[in-house]
Protein backbone atom coordinates (compact mmCIF):
# COMPACT_ATOMS: atom_id res chain seq x y z
CA UNK A 1 0.00 0.00 0.00
CA UNK A 2 2.77 2.71 0.86
CA UNK A 3 4.17 1.48 -2.13
CA UNK A 4 1.54 1.86 -4.25
CA UNK A 5 1.56 5.75 -2.68
CA UNK A 6 4.89 6.65 -3.09
CA UNK A 7 4.27 5.22 -7.24
CA UNK A 8 1.50 7.92 -7.02
CA UNK A 9 3.63 10.75 -5.60
CA UNK A 10 6.41 10.22 -8.22
CA UNK A 11 4.03 9.91 -10.80
CA UNK A 12 2.33 13.28 -9.53
CA UNK A 13 5.75 14.69 -9.28
CA UNK A 14 6.70 13.72 -12.79
CA UNK A 15 3.11 15.41 -13.80
CA UNK A 16 3.20 18.52 -12.38
CA UNK A 17 7.09 18.75 -13.86
CA UNK A 18 6.05 18.69 -17.57
CA UNK A 19 3.21 20.82 -16.70
CA UNK A 20 5.69 23.36 -15.37
CA UNK A 21 7.59 22.80 -18.58
CA UNK A 22 4.87 23.28 -20.77
CA UNK A 23 3.81 26.24 -19.32
CA UNK A 24 7.17 28.22 -19.50
CA UNK A 25 6.97 27.12 -23.06
CA UNK A 26 3.40 28.55 -23.69
CA UNK A 27 4.08 31.38 -21.36
CA UNK A 28 4.80 35.56 -22.59
CA UNK A 29 7.37 34.46 -24.39
CA UNK A 30 5.42 32.48 -26.76
CA UNK A 31 3.28 35.24 -27.77
CA UNK A 32 3.41 36.40 -30.97
CA UNK A 33 4.75 39.93 -31.21
CA UNK A 34 3.25 42.24 -33.71
CA UNK A 35 5.24 42.92 -37.17
CA UNK A 36 6.62 46.49 -37.41
CA UNK A 37 4.87 48.39 -40.03
CA UNK A 38 6.68 49.75 -42.80
CA UNK A 39 5.21 53.83 -42.93
CA UNK A 40 6.09 53.97 -46.51
CA UNK A 41 4.25 50.62 -47.42
CA UNK A 42 1.36 51.80 -45.67
CA UNK A 43 1.22 54.83 -47.26
CA UNK A 44 1.58 53.42 -50.49
CA UNK A 45 -1.36 51.23 -49.16
CA UNK A 46 -3.98 54.34 -48.63
CA UNK A 47 -2.62 55.48 -52.08
CA UNK A 48 -4.25 52.47 -53.55
CA UNK A 49 -7.48 52.50 -51.63
CA UNK A 50 -8.51 55.77 -52.63
CA UNK A 51 -9.36 54.33 -56.16
CA UNK A 52 -5.60 54.13 -58.33
CA UNK A 53 -4.70 51.47 -60.19
CA UNK A 54 -1.23 51.21 -59.39
CA UNK A 55 0.80 52.88 -56.91
CA UNK A 56 5.10 53.26 -56.84
CA UNK A 57 6.95 55.35 -54.21
CA UNK A 58 10.07 55.97 -54.21
CA UNK A 59 12.65 57.86 -50.73
CA UNK A 60 16.21 58.66 -50.69
CA UNK A 61 18.02 59.71 -47.91
CA UNK A 62 22.17 59.58 -46.59
CA UNK A 63 22.97 56.72 -49.43
CA UNK A 64 20.21 54.53 -49.01
CA UNK A 65 16.63 54.11 -50.77
CA UNK A 66 13.45 52.82 -49.84
CA UNK A 67 10.65 51.50 -52.17
CA UNK A 68 6.99 50.13 -51.96
CA UNK A 69 4.50 49.57 -54.55
CA UNK A 70 0.56 48.52 -54.36
CA UNK A 71 -2.02 47.48 -57.01
CA UNK A 72 -1.55 46.29 -60.36
CA UNK A 73 0.33 47.99 -63.79
CA UNK A 74 -2.34 46.80 -66.24
CA UNK A 75 -6.07 46.74 -65.09
CA UNK A 76 -8.02 43.62 -64.36
CA UNK A 77 -4.63 41.52 -63.97
CA UNK A 78 -2.10 40.72 -61.26
CA UNK A 79 0.84 42.75 -63.04
CA UNK A 80 2.44 44.11 -60.19
CA UNK A 81 3.89 47.58 -60.71
CA UNK A 82 7.20 47.63 -62.19
CA UNK A 83 10.27 48.08 -59.76
CA UNK A 84 12.02 50.86 -61.75
CA UNK A 85 9.01 51.66 -63.85
CA UNK A 86 9.01 54.27 -66.45
CA UNK A 87 6.06 57.26 -66.69
CA UNK A 88 5.48 60.58 -68.10
CA UNK A 89 6.27 63.16 -65.58
CA UNK A 90 4.02 65.66 -66.93
CA UNK A 91 4.55 69.15 -65.04
CA UNK A 92 7.24 68.07 -63.22
CA UNK A 93 9.47 68.31 -66.43
CA UNK A 94 8.88 72.72 -65.59
CA UNK A 95 11.65 71.92 -62.78
CA UNK A 96 14.13 70.90 -65.73
CA UNK A 97 12.94 73.42 -68.18
CA UNK A 98 13.18 76.02 -65.51
CA UNK A 99 16.77 74.76 -64.76
CA UNK A 100 18.41 75.21 -68.38
CA UNK A 101 17.04 78.52 -68.74
CA UNK A 102 18.68 80.00 -65.29
CA UNK A 103 21.71 77.86 -66.28
CA UNK A 104 21.94 79.99 -69.65
CA UNK A 105 21.17 83.30 -67.26
CA UNK A 106 24.18 82.48 -65.26
CA UNK A 107 25.96 82.01 -68.36
CA UNK A 108 25.52 85.45 -69.00
CA UNK A 109 23.97 84.34 -71.90
CA UNK A 110 20.45 85.69 -70.99
CA UNK A 111 18.73 87.77 -68.43
CA UNK A 112 15.40 86.69 -66.38
CA UNK A 113 14.14 90.52 -66.92
CA UNK A 114 14.50 89.81 -71.33
CA UNK A 115 11.42 90.24 -73.02
CA UNK A 116 9.35 87.73 -74.67
CA UNK A 117 9.63 89.85 -77.83
CA UNK A 118 13.41 90.20 -77.66
CA UNK A 119 13.46 86.61 -78.34
CA UNK A 120 10.34 85.79 -79.82
CA UNK A 121 9.46 88.81 -82.03
CA UNK A 122 5.82 88.81 -82.84
CA UNK A 123 4.77 85.53 -81.46
CA UNK A 124 3.05 86.96 -78.37
CA UNK A 125 0.96 89.77 -79.93
CA UNK A 126 -3.00 91.06 -80.20
CA UNK A 127 -6.12 89.82 -78.17
CA UNK A 128 -4.90 92.08 -75.51
CA UNK A 129 -1.74 90.43 -75.37
CA UNK A 130 1.96 91.96 -75.70
CA UNK A 131 5.19 90.10 -75.40
CA UNK A 132 7.14 93.26 -74.97
CA UNK A 133 5.83 93.55 -71.60
CA UNK A 134 6.00 89.56 -70.47
CA UNK A 135 10.05 88.56 -69.70
CA UNK A 136 10.92 85.25 -69.07
CA UNK A 137 10.89 85.37 -65.35
CA UNK A 138 6.82 85.96 -65.31
CA UNK A 139 7.01 82.46 -68.26
CA UNK A 140 9.06 80.71 -65.50
CA UNK A 141 6.95 82.47 -62.38
CA UNK A 142 2.88 81.82 -63.72
CA UNK A 143 2.80 85.56 -63.86
CA UNK A 144 2.61 86.39 -67.28
CA UNK A 145 -1.27 85.94 -67.69
CA UNK A 146 -0.90 84.23 -71.01
CA UNK A 147 -3.52 81.30 -71.00
CA UNK A 148 -2.99 77.74 -70.89
CA UNK A 149 -2.92 75.70 -74.19
CA UNK A 150 -4.70 72.45 -72.30
CA UNK A 151 -8.22 73.59 -72.79
CA UNK A 152 -7.50 73.48 -76.99
CA UNK A 153 -6.04 70.04 -77.02
CA UNK A 154 -8.35 67.15 -77.64
CA UNK A 155 -6.81 64.34 -76.87
CA UNK A 156 -6.33 65.52 -73.32
CA UNK A 157 -10.17 66.56 -72.92
CA UNK A 158 -12.20 63.50 -73.76
CA UNK A 159 -11.81 60.10 -74.79
CA UNK A 160 -13.06 60.57 -78.12
CA UNK A 161 -10.42 63.27 -78.17
CA UNK A 162 -8.13 61.07 -77.48
CA UNK A 163 -8.92 58.27 -79.38
CA UNK A 164 -8.69 61.03 -82.63
CA UNK A 165 -5.71 62.98 -82.25
CA UNK A 166 -3.18 60.64 -79.82
CA UNK A 167 -1.01 60.57 -82.74
CA UNK A 168 -0.97 64.19 -83.84
CA UNK A 169 1.64 65.94 -83.70
CA UNK A 170 1.80 69.88 -82.55
CA UNK A 171 4.21 72.59 -83.04
CA UNK A 172 5.33 75.12 -80.24
CA UNK A 173 3.84 77.92 -82.75
CA UNK A 174 0.89 76.50 -83.22
CA UNK A 175 0.59 75.62 -79.13
CA UNK A 176 0.95 79.48 -78.50
CA UNK A 177 -1.53 80.99 -81.05
CA UNK A 178 -4.00 77.97 -80.04
CA UNK A 179 -3.47 79.61 -76.28
CA UNK A 180 -4.01 82.95 -77.42
CA UNK A 181 -7.53 82.91 -78.99
CA UNK A 182 -8.75 83.77 -75.20
CA UNK A 183 -7.32 87.02 -74.30
CA UNK A 184 -4.78 87.17 -71.04
CA UNK A 185 -5.77 86.33 -67.46
CA UNK A 186 -4.43 89.34 -66.26
CA UNK A 187 -2.18 91.85 -67.07
CA UNK A 188 1.75 90.88 -66.97
CA UNK A 189 2.82 90.62 -63.19
CA UNK A 190 -0.56 91.57 -61.62
CA UNK A 191 -1.53 87.66 -60.74
CA UNK A 192 -1.15 84.10 -60.72
CA UNK A 193 -2.31 81.61 -62.84
CA UNK A 194 -0.84 77.87 -64.19
CA UNK A 195 -0.12 77.81 -67.78
CA UNK A 196 2.11 75.23 -69.87
CA UNK A 197 1.91 77.84 -71.95
CA UNK A 198 4.22 79.43 -70.38
CA UNK A 199 6.95 76.40 -70.51
CA UNK A 200 6.24 76.24 -74.06
CA UNK A 201 8.16 79.85 -75.02
CA UNK A 202 10.64 78.98 -72.49
CA UNK A 203 11.09 75.72 -74.59
CA UNK A 204 11.38 78.42 -77.70
CA UNK A 205 13.47 80.92 -76.27
CA UNK A 206 16.22 78.41 -75.13
CA UNK A 207 16.38 76.78 -78.72
CA UNK A 208 16.58 80.62 -79.98
CA UNK A 209 19.17 81.52 -77.38
CA UNK A 210 21.20 78.00 -78.01
CA UNK A 211 20.82 77.48 -81.70
CA UNK A 212 19.95 73.68 -80.51
CA UNK A 213 16.15 72.06 -79.11
CA UNK A 214 14.83 72.07 -75.91
CA UNK A 215 15.24 68.22 -76.11
CA UNK A 216 18.74 68.27 -76.79
CA UNK A 217 19.62 71.24 -74.15
CA UNK A 218 17.64 68.94 -71.00
CA UNK A 219 20.05 66.02 -72.37
CA UNK A 220 22.91 67.59 -72.70
CA UNK A 221 22.89 69.80 -69.34
CA UNK A 222 21.20 67.67 -66.91
CA UNK A 223 20.03 63.92 -68.41
CA UNK A 224 23.90 62.97 -69.37
CA UNK A 225 25.05 64.76 -66.64
CA UNK A 226 23.56 63.22 -63.94
CA UNK A 227 23.15 59.64 -65.19
CA UNK A 228 19.43 59.53 -65.62
CA UNK A 229 19.67 56.66 -67.88
CA UNK A 230 15.95 56.05 -67.59
CA UNK A 231 14.62 59.88 -68.83
CA UNK A 232 14.45 60.93 -71.89
CA UNK A 233 12.72 63.69 -73.90
CA UNK A 234 10.56 61.68 -76.81
CA UNK A 235 9.61 64.79 -78.87
CA UNK A 236 6.73 63.64 -81.03
CA UNK A 237 7.62 59.67 -80.42
CA UNK A 238 4.06 58.45 -78.92
CA UNK A 239 5.25 54.60 -77.27
CA UNK A 240 7.07 54.78 -73.62
CA UNK A 241 10.29 52.24 -74.57
CA UNK A 242 11.12 49.61 -71.62
CA UNK A 243 8.82 48.64 -68.35
CA UNK A 244 6.24 50.46 -67.52
CA UNK A 245 3.08 50.53 -66.35
CA UNK A 246 -0.19 51.58 -68.29
CA UNK A 247 -1.87 54.36 -68.23
CA UNK A 248 -5.55 55.13 -67.17
CA UNK A 249 -7.32 58.16 -67.48
CA UNK A 250 -11.36 59.21 -67.17
CA UNK A 251 -11.23 62.54 -68.16
CA UNK A 252 -13.09 65.52 -67.08
CA UNK A 253 -16.69 64.07 -68.28
CA UNK A 254 -16.12 60.89 -67.33
CA UNK A 255 -15.35 57.66 -68.61
CA UNK A 256 -16.24 54.83 -66.06
CA UNK A 257 -13.24 53.23 -64.67
CA UNK A 258 -11.34 54.87 -67.17
CA UNK A 259 -9.20 54.52 -71.01
CA UNK A 260 -6.30 53.08 -71.74
CA UNK A 261 -4.15 56.13 -72.72
CA UNK A 262 -0.75 54.87 -72.25
CA UNK A 263 0.11 55.90 -75.54
CA UNK A 264 0.15 59.67 -76.74
CA UNK A 265 2.34 61.88 -78.88
CA UNK A 266 3.63 64.36 -76.43
CA UNK A 267 4.51 67.15 -78.59
CA UNK A 268 1.45 69.38 -77.03
CA UNK A 269 3.70 69.54 -73.89
CA UNK A 270 7.07 70.13 -75.23
CA UNK A 271 9.12 72.07 -72.46
CA UNK A 272 5.65 71.67 -69.88
CA UNK A 273 5.41 68.55 -69.47
CA UNK A 274 6.58 65.75 -72.24
CA UNK A 275 9.62 63.61 -70.31
CA UNK A 276 9.49 60.33 -69.42
CA UNK A 277 11.81 59.25 -66.02
CA UNK A 278 12.11 56.76 -63.58
CA UNK A 279 11.28 57.67 -59.45
CA UNK A 280 14.91 56.53 -58.80
CA UNK A 281 16.21 59.60 -61.50
CA UNK A 282 13.24 61.87 -60.50
CA UNK A 283 14.81 61.59 -56.31
CA UNK A 284 18.32 62.01 -58.27
CA UNK A 285 17.66 65.22 -59.89
CA UNK A 286 15.34 67.23 -57.42
CA UNK A 287 18.72 66.00 -54.57
CA UNK A 288 21.36 67.51 -56.93
CA UNK A 289 19.44 70.29 -58.11
CA UNK A 290 19.18 71.55 -54.46
CA UNK A 291 22.32 70.60 -53.29
CA UNK A 292 24.11 73.27 -56.42
CA UNK A 293 24.79 70.68 -58.79
CA UNK A 294 23.31 72.09 -61.28
CA UNK A 295 23.26 76.08 -60.60
CA UNK A 296 24.97 78.62 -59.08
CA UNK A 297 24.09 79.97 -55.81
CA UNK A 298 22.57 82.93 -56.97
CA UNK A 299 20.39 80.93 -60.01
CA UNK A 300 19.27 78.61 -57.20
CA UNK A 301 18.29 81.66 -54.75
CA UNK A 302 16.42 82.57 -57.62
CA UNK A 303 14.35 79.84 -58.57
CA UNK A 304 13.63 79.23 -54.93
CA UNK A 305 12.29 82.21 -53.76
CA UNK A 306 8.96 82.22 -54.09
CA UNK A 307 5.30 83.68 -54.66
CA UNK A 308 1.55 83.14 -53.58
CA UNK A 309 0.37 80.18 -55.82
CA UNK A 310 -3.77 80.77 -54.59
CA UNK A 311 -4.46 78.55 -57.43
CA UNK A 312 -2.76 75.42 -56.23
CA UNK A 313 -2.23 76.54 -52.90
CA UNK A 314 1.42 76.81 -52.22
CA UNK A 315 4.25 79.60 -53.09
CA UNK A 316 5.68 79.03 -56.35
CA UNK A 317 9.25 79.80 -57.59
CA UNK A 318 10.34 79.62 -60.86
CA UNK A 319 9.67 76.11 -62.47
CA UNK A 320 9.45 74.78 -58.45
CA UNK A 321 6.80 74.87 -55.53
CA UNK A 322 7.53 75.81 -51.96
CA UNK A 323 5.12 73.42 -49.63
CA UNK A 324 4.95 73.22 -45.95
CA UNK A 325 5.99 70.76 -43.64
CA UNK A 326 3.39 69.31 -41.14
CA UNK A 327 6.75 68.85 -39.13
CA UNK A 328 7.53 72.46 -39.99
CA UNK A 329 9.38 74.18 -42.10
CA UNK A 330 9.42 73.72 -46.28
CA UNK A 331 10.23 71.89 -49.28
CA UNK A 332 10.48 72.51 -52.31
CA UNK A 333 8.74 70.19 -55.72
CA UNK A 334 6.57 69.85 -58.49
CA UNK A 335 3.24 67.83 -59.39
CA UNK A 336 2.90 66.30 -62.74
CA UNK A 337 0.48 64.79 -64.60
CA UNK A 338 0.25 63.81 -68.50
CA UNK A 339 -2.90 61.80 -69.30
CA UNK A 340 -3.42 58.92 -66.86
CA UNK A 341 0.39 59.21 -64.85
CA UNK A 342 0.29 61.57 -61.97
CA UNK A 343 3.54 62.18 -60.09
CA UNK A 344 4.45 64.40 -56.87
CA UNK A 345 8.05 64.78 -55.80
CA UNK A 346 9.74 66.29 -52.59
CA UNK A 347 12.75 67.29 -51.65
CA UNK A 348 14.32 69.28 -48.70
CA UNK A 349 15.73 72.56 -48.82
CA UNK A 350 19.43 70.99 -48.17
CA UNK A 351 18.72 68.21 -50.56
CA UNK A 352 19.51 65.64 -48.16
CA UNK A 353 15.99 63.67 -48.74
CA UNK A 354 13.64 63.22 -51.37
CA UNK A 355 10.45 61.39 -51.58
CA UNK A 356 8.68 60.74 -55.52
CA UNK A 357 5.30 58.97 -55.62
CA UNK A 358 3.60 58.37 -58.87
CA UNK A 359 0.19 56.55 -59.74
CA UNK A 360 -1.23 54.99 -63.36
CA UNK A 361 -4.51 56.38 -63.27
CA UNK A 362 -7.08 59.26 -61.88
CA UNK A 363 -7.73 57.60 -59.10
CA UNK A 364 -10.21 58.68 -56.86
CA UNK A 365 -11.33 62.16 -54.99
CA UNK A 366 -8.26 61.58 -52.15
CA UNK A 367 -5.77 60.01 -54.34
CA UNK A 368 -3.56 63.54 -54.99
CA UNK A 369 -4.20 64.23 -51.24
CA UNK A 370 -2.67 60.72 -50.07
CA UNK A 371 -0.13 60.94 -52.79
CA UNK A 372 1.01 64.63 -50.88
CA UNK A 373 0.53 63.03 -48.01
CA UNK A 374 3.16 60.59 -48.31
CA UNK A 375 5.95 63.60 -49.86
CA UNK A 376 4.83 65.48 -46.57
CA UNK A 377 5.92 62.22 -44.12
CA UNK A 378 8.03 60.60 -45.73
CA UNK A 379 10.39 64.04 -45.82
CA UNK A 380 9.14 64.40 -42.39
CA UNK A 381 10.39 60.96 -41.31
CA UNK A 382 13.78 61.83 -41.78
CA UNK A 383 14.09 64.19 -39.33
CA UNK A 384 15.01 64.03 -35.58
Amino acid sequence: MHALQRRRRGLLVLTGSIALLVAASTGPTAVAKPQRTDPLQERVNAIRDSGAVGVFAETAASGTRDKARAGTAERGTAKPMPRNGRFRIGSAAKTFTATVVLQLVGEGRLSLDDTVEQWLPGLVQGNGYDGGAITVRQLLRHTSGIRDTRPEIPALNSAQGYRAERFRTYGPEELVRLAMRTSPAFRPGEGWSYSNTNYVLAAMIIHKVTGRSWAREVDARIIRPLGLKDTSTPGAFPFILGPHARAYATFRNGTGTGVDVTTLNPSMAVGSGSIISTTRDLTQFYSALLRGRLLDPAQLDQMTATVPAPELGVRYGLGLGELPLPCGGSYFGHPGELLGYHTWSGVTRDGSRTAVVYVNSDGGKDTQKAMRALVDKELCRARP
